[in-house]
């Protein structure tokens, strides 16, 4: 089979699946985008705490030695 046949059959088959996607209504858009950008911002907080514990114990063990 030819380089161009496959690449022919692959992207009809991507236009049929596309055919088939039920896509999301605005509403729901903007629930998932708030869900993904509040776990964005714990996700944060999460780092910056245990940075800074990190940090903290960082500057006892160097200060003890």
């Amino acid at each position: 089979m030819h380089i161009w046949e496959k690449t022919k059959g692959y992207l009809s088959g991507v236009a049929a699946e596309a055919k088939r996607v039920t896509w999301p209504g605005v509403h729901e858009l903007w629930e998932s985008t708030l869900v993904v950008i509040s776990f964005i911002f714990i996700l944060a907080a999460t780092t910056l705490v245990c940075d800074k514990v990190i940090e903290g114990f960082i500057k006892v063990v160097h200060a003890g030695a």
